[in-house]
């Protein structure tokens, strides 16, 4: 069953299948020790014409010297006090202002802020996550269609030391950088990501999508429950929707809560689900993945539920393709159906 319900899309160019990106895989260093990751480490050839190149400096660091060059009609038009409401917003296709980045920023700003973007993410998959938000804003100029907003004043070395927040967004993409500004809270705050890989509604192997493969590790934790374990994870209602900054809300209490806890896990499935986690952190740079697991800990591993839905199960072939992990302290939802969204927000308990 796919879902009915609209949502920003645009026409794909060709990707590597779910067949070819599973041939691809390799290990690479996961989030917790001895975890392997199923992220792909594809060369750049792979997924863009253009070779990457990884920034030296950390986005703190890039974030400083971009609002060091900012002109004053600049910083009027893309800076706000560190306390706006507009820093919270969230949403799976928006621009947190109306100018955009090719157009306002000169080409060493659009330079810097491309920096910053790759510098978000890890080594192994920047390449890929920058050809995602290139091809999904290509009618409205790839990474120049995306907006760029600024909230605070970052300090010369961007060592953290100065209250400030980055935040580009765009379609299928909400990035931030803190420098750990916002006390307890991944990432600075929500993100989200996704993909339209293929046509509006893509098939059931979503092939060639850049974040299919975490849907994979996923449906590896379900077919290695019982069935009474399967009782309790599979849901036959209709999975939530997106309502903007309401998606991404925690849970109030523990009734609230949806799927198996991972208290009626096995060792070796607990160990299933922290791949899963791996597997979600694979694409963000080590210092965010890193805070992101410390967190999920922090609050308690045991806290967690998973969950899968049977609804919206494309090809309806069994392979769950909406699904969700979360706690009172985090939210991690992934929506495959018609394409994939996914929406996080992790928080200190």
């Amino acid at each position: 069953m796919t879902d009915p319900r609209p949502c920003p899309d645009c026409a794909a160019a060709p990707q590597p299948s779910r067949r070819e990106l599973l041939k691809r895989t390799a290990g690479v260093v996961a989030a917790s020790a001895g975890i392997v990751s199923l992220a792909p480490t594809w060369s750049v050839a792979d997924v863009a014409d253009q070779k990457i190149v990884m920034p030296k400096a950390a986005s703190e660091t890039l974030v400083a010297q971009l609002y060091k060059s900012l002109k004053e009609g600049q910083k009027k038009a893309i800076c706000f006090p560190f306390d706006h409401a507009k820093r919270s917003d969230i949403d799976n296709n928006w621009f947190i202002v109306k100018e955009k980045v090719k157009g306002f920023f000169d080409k060493d700003q659009q330079a810097l802020i491309r920096e910053i973007f790759l510098s978000m993410h890890s080594e192994e998959y920047a390449g890929r996550v920058l050809a995602q938000v290139e091809h999904d804003n290509k009618d409205i100029g790839g990474l120049g269609g995306c907006a760029v907003a600024l909230f605070g004043e970052p300090g010369e070395t961007g060592d953290g030391k100065s209250k400030f927040e980055f935040v580009l967004t765009g379609r299928h993409t909400t990035r931030r950088c803190d420098g750990n500004s916002v006390a307890g809270a991944a990432f600075g705050g929500p993100i989200f990501y996704g993909h339209a890989a293929g046509t509006f509604t893509e098939k059931a192997d979503h092939a060639g999508n850049a974040y299919w493969f975490q849907a994979v590790r996923a449906n590896e934790v379900y077919k290695a429950l019982d069935g009474r374990q399967r009782k309790l994870a599979l849901l036959d209602i209709t999975p939530p929707g997106e309502h903007g900054k309401d998606t991404v809300e925690l849970p109030t209490k523990k009734e609230d809560l949806d799927g198996i806890p991972m208290t009626e896990l096995s060792a070796d499935q607990k160990g299933l689900v922290r791949k899963v986690l791996a597997d979600l952190l694979a694409p963000f740079r080590k210092a965010d993945a890193d805070e992101a697991l410390a967190l999920i800990d922090k609050a308690g591993f045991d806290k967690l539920r998973m969950a899968f839905f049977s609804k919206m199960d494309v090809g309806n072939d069994g392979v769950w393709d909406v699904w969700k992990i979360e706690s009172e302290n985090m939210v991690w939802y992934f929506r495959g159906a018609p394409h994939v969204h996914t929406w996080v927000h992790i928080r200190e308990g």
